[in-house]
C-alpha cells in the first residue's frame, strides 16, 4: 500500500499538469455509468450463514467513523450479496484542508478520487495491478506470448537498457509479475522526493524511466515492491496483442462480464496506467473477484484458464512478513495472499492505496469489496483485516 506525502507528490506531478493544460491528455476512453440492477440476487446474511449482528456491527463501525472514510461496503456469499452499504463523504470540504491543484495525480482533488468527476467510478489504486495480471494472463492463453518465461529484454527491442548487465538479459516476465524485476527501486516511502514511483509518475515516458534505473539485483531473488515493473507488464499485453492494455481488457474481460462503464489513465505518452490508474464501480470490482472466486469461469464461459487464476493467487513470494509477525502473507502473479496454508490459499486480495480492497475466501464461497479514501493519518481500524478477523469467524463453513 502507497504512503503518501502529498506536497512532494503534487510537486512530482507538475509536468503531468502542463501537459493537462495543453490538451496532450484529453483523449481518454470514458462513458458516462448507467443505473443497473446488481448482478446477483440480494438474501439475508443469517441465510446465508453468517452472523448478521456481526455485519450489523461492522457497519454501524464504518458510520461512526472508526474505519476512516469508507465509501463503499459490498458483501457477496453464495452468489449472493448479504451486505450493500454506500457512504457518503464529503470530500470537497475534506480536500479544502489540503492542496487541490488540478491534475488526475493529485489525490487531494476531489474530481480525480477517489471518484471520477462526479461519478460512481471508484479509483482502485493498485487493484489495477491484480486486473492488468488477468488481461495478461488472457492473453497468454490465447497464444500471443508463449508463457511467462520470456525474457524482458527479448520483447522490449525498441528500448534502450544496459544489455552489458546479465541481470538485465535474464529478467523474465513472472519476475515482473512476482515484484522480483531486480530493478533498482525504492517505493518504500512517500516522504522522500526520489521516490521511484513519484518520478515515473511525473515522467514522459514512463517505460524507458524504469529501464534507466537499471539493476541492483539478480531477478527472481527477492521480492521488491515496484509499481514500474507493473506498467512494464501492460506494456507488454501492447507488445504482443497490438492493442493497448484498455482495450485488450475491455474487449477479453470486462465485456464477457458486463462491464460497461471505466475510466483508465494514461501516461503523456499514451501508454496506460496499470500500476494505479483504473476505476471501476464496486460491484464492477466484485465481478472481478467473482470471476477468481469461480477459476475464470463466468455463466458457463472460460474467461481466463483456470491454471492462469491458480498461479496468480498462490503464494509464490511465501512469507512477506515481518520477522516475529506470525503470520506469513503472500504474493502470486500481482494478487496478495493475506492467509494461506499448507500451500493452499485460503484468502487472496487485490489491494490499494486509500483503502481498495477485494477480499476473497474461496472455502467460504464469500467475497468482500471494500472501496475508501483515508489518506491522512490512520483510523482507528483497518477494514483489510475485516473479513479474515471479524467476518470469516462469524460465518458456518
Amino acid at each position: 500500500m502507497k504512503i503518501l506525502n502529498l506536497p512532494i507528490k503534487i510537486k512530482a506531478g507538475l509536468f503531468i499538469l502542463a501537459l493537462l493544460c495543453t490538451g496532450l491528455l484529453s483523449a481518454w476512453k470514458f462513458t458516462l455509468p448507467k443505473n443497473s440492477e446488481p448482478y446477483w440476487p440480494v438474501s439475508s446474511a443469517n441465510k446465508e450463514g453468517v452472523d448478521q449482528v456481526v455485519l450489523d456491527e461492522i457497519h454501524a463501525d464504518i458510520q461512526a467513523g472508526d474505519y476512516g472514510l469508507i465509501d463503499h461496503f459490498l458483501l457477496i456469499r453464495n452468489g449472493k450479496i448479504i451486505a450493500d452499504h454506500s457512504y457518503e463523504q464529503d470530500y470537497k470540504s475534506i480536500a479544502k484542508n489540503y492542496d487541490t491543484t488540478n491534475h488526475m495525480y493529485n489525490y487531494d482533488h476531489p474530481d480525480w478520487h477517489p471518484f471520477y468527476q462526479g461519478t460512481k467510478l471508484h479509483s482502485l489504486q493498485s487493484v489495477t495491478k491484480s486486473i492488468t495480471s488477468a488481461a495478461l494472463g488472457i492473453a497468454i492463453d490465447k497464444g500471443h506470448l508463449s508463457g511467462v518465461n520470456i525474457k524482458i529484454a527479448d520483447l522490449f527491442k525498441d528500448y534502450k537498457f544496459d544489455s552489458d548487465d546479465p541481470r538485465m538479459m535474464q529478467m523474465k516476465l513472472e519476475d515482473l509479475l512476482t515484484m522480483q524485476a531486480g530493478i533498482k527501486w525504492d517505493e518504500a516511502s512517500y516522504d522522500e522526493a526520489d521516490n521511484s514511483c513519484v518520478l515515473m509518475e511525473a515522467s514522459e515516458d514512463w517505460i524507458q524511466f524504469v529501464f534507466d534505473q537499471g539493476m541492483d539485483m539478480e531477478p527472481g531473488k527477492q521480492f521488491e515492491y515496484n509499481s514500474g515493473a507493473s506498467v512494464l507488464i501492460g506494456k507488454v499485453i501492447h507488445l504482443v496483442t497490438g492493442k493497448y492494455a484498455d482495450e485488450w481488457a475491455e474487449e477479453k474481460l470486462f465485456k464477457p462480464l458486463g462491464i460497461e462503464n471505466y475510466y483508465w489513465k494514461k501516461t503523456p505518452l499514451g501508454e496506460i496506467d496499470t500500476e494505479g490508474g483504473l476505476y471501476l464501480s464496486s460491484h464492477d470490482l466484485a465481478k472481478i473477484g467473482y470471476l477468481f472466486l469461480h477459476k475464470g469461469k463466468w455463466e458457463g464461459k472460460q474467461i481466463i484458464s483456470e491454471d492462469w487464476i491458480e498461479k496468480s493467487i498462490s503464494a509464490i513470494i511465501p512469507d512477506l512478513s515481518p520477522p516475529g509477525d506470525g503470520r506469513e502473507p503472500g504474493y502470486g502473479y500481482q494478487w496478495w495472499v493475506p492467509e494461506h496454508k499448507g500451500g493452499k490459499t485460503k484468502i487472496f486480495a487485490g489491494n490499494g492505496y486509500g483503502g481498495q480492497f477485494v477480499l476473497v475466501a474461496p472455502e467460504y464461497d464469500m467475497l468482500a469489496v471494500f472501496n475508501g479514501w483515508h489518506i491522512h493519518g490512520n483510523p482507528e481500524k483497518f477494514t483489510w483485516n475485516v473479513l479474515m478477523q471479524k467476518i470469516l469467524p462469524a460465518s458456518k463453513l
